[in-house]
């Protein structure tokens, strides 16, 4: 499982430069001078979903756990060949799927820009198959895209965050289409909630990550 990573002040920038300023009208996101328009459908979806992998599903699902109009958060491996893959069989590194979460959140509470934004802020996208000390494919920074307003807009943001050299390094996220995702096994979910008081690589690691999200993104955190 992946070391800490930590929030820098490019990080703070990126909470900036990605959604900075909201348009008057719901349906259009400004960024960096430019107008992306979301379909008024979007919108008026009661659910939608998003897929990412961002390292240790254990981390990533706690953090998302915690956002205001995410109504589910599920652990999964995504995008390769292998049929109903064991944790085992992924951690060999030769199925093609990466460790990921799926998020099933209103679209009108939590946008998917918005969610965009929490996941290139919460890893480290400019490592090749790697997160902290993790090293392998099924660590991948990707983004499994579920329909064309999404591809355009995972792609849209990655080139802005590399054109904009908001990072050090180039951003590695890799933008796939959506297939073969599997529900990882009963232990891998809510993991962080069933294993706080137990296991100390939730203490030491994922507590820490869930601390810096809820500094940096205090405006989108679950209500009590």
């Amino acid at each position: 499982m992946p070391g800490i990573y930590q929030f820098t002040m490019k990080s703070l920038l990126l909470s900036f430069f990605l959604l900075g300023c909201l348009g008057q009208d719901p349906n259009f996101v400004i960024m960096n001078n430019q107008t992306i328009h979301t379909s008024d459908n979007e919108n008026s979806q009661k659910e939608d979903t998003a897929t990412f992998g961002n390292g240790c599903f254990w981390c990533t699902e706690a953090i998302f756990q915690q956002v205001e109009g995410v109504l589910k958060v599920r652990s999964g491996y995504c995008g390769g060949h292998v049929l109903m893959p064991t944790y085992e069989q992924v951690c060999s590194k030769n199925t093609g799927h990466a460790e990921v979460i799926q998020i099933v959140f209103d679209p009108a509470v939590i946008t998917y820009d918005e969610l965009l934004e929490i996941f290139w802020q919460t890893h480290d996208p400019t490592t090749l198959n790697r997160q902290g000390n993790d090293v392998g494919p099924q660590y991948r920074s990707v983004v499994f895209f579920h329909n064309e307003t999404q591809r355009k807009k995972a792609q849209h943001y990655k080139d802005q965050l590399n054109q904009n050299a908001v990072f050090d390094n180039p951003v590695v996220t890799t933008i796939e289409p959506y297939k073969n995702y599997f529900e990882a096994e009963k232990y891998h979910q809510n993991y962080y909630n069933n294993n706080k008081e137990s296991n100390p690589y939730c203490y030491y690691v994922i507590k820490p990550k869930l601390e810096k999200f809820e500094k940096v993104f205090a405006d989108k955190k679950r209500k009590l």
